[in-house]
């Protein structure tokens, strides 16, 4: 009988021992299957940052190419616009701005071309009186006579001035119209490729304003997809 008995205890004691060993070693496979070797780690972290590069260098070097497309257009169109006028707005597809461009600077062309007739007219008499060339009077204009015969020097003078005056400004005028021309052309270039569309809406909705801590009525303005275009797709 205790024969018996210690035989029992015997089988109790490896048993016992038999269940400690098999929880040990569950526990020790759970930890290695769960833990993540520093190689593995630093692997992960090289293959992300890799990734983190390429894709911020791709992205640089897309947004580099978009800005240098855009430099090379906006070059080409003040290089047009400044060669001849009309030719930038032509590049920049504005055709309708053609005519204003060339009626304004026919204006001042014209100016130019008066004043200078004009000025070369009262030249010429006020050296005929000066001289009192007579040989050469039949060669003043016919609306110059009277004063040259009235001996009016000072009149003659006047108004060689003031048409060279108008001379000088004429030809101001057509340089500050050209480079208006060329102003015009270079931002038609920077906009042309700027996009106004539905996507850019405000609406009035009331809410709460957290800095004033009060509940009114605010403008919101959504640039990007318009909440209305995406409630209405028939549209």
């Amino acid at each position: 009988m205790f024969r018996l008995f210690n035989e029992t205890i015997i089988m109790r004691k490896r048993y016992v021992l038999l269940i400690f060993s098999l929880a040990f070693c569950a526990i020790e496979a759970d930890a290695q299957s769960g833990t993540v070797s520093p190689k593995a780690v630093s692997d992960s972290i090289a293959v992300a940052t890799v990734h983190h590069i390429t894709d911020s260098l791709s992205q640089s070097l897309s947004t580099a190419s978009d800005t240098s497309r855009k430099r090379n257009k906006i070059r080409t169109a003040v290089i047009l616009s400044a060669v001849l006028p009309g030719a930038g707005q032509v590049y920049n597809k504005k055709y309708w701005k053609v005519p204003l461009v060339y009626g304004a600077l026919a204006f001042p062309a014209y100016t130019f071309a008066d004043n200078l007739k004009w000025f070369q007219r009262t030249r010429y008499a006020f050296n005929v009186l000066s001289a009192r060339d007579t040989a050469n009077y039949d060669n003043v204009f016919v609306q110059l006579k009277p004063l040259v015969d009235r001996g009016d020097r000072s009149g003659l003078q006047n108004y060689r001035d003031e048409f060279r005056r108008n001379v000088d400004y004429s030809v101001l005028a057509f340089l500050l119209l050209w480079g208006l021309n060329v102003v015009d052309a270079t931002v038609d270039a920077h906009l042309k490729d700027f996009n106004i569309t539905d996507d850019l809406s405000i609406q009035i909705k009331p809410g709460y304003q957290p800095v004033a801590n009060t509940t009114g009525i605010g403008l919101v303005l959504h640039i990007g997809k318009n909440p209305a275009n995406r409630l209405s797709p028939g549209r």
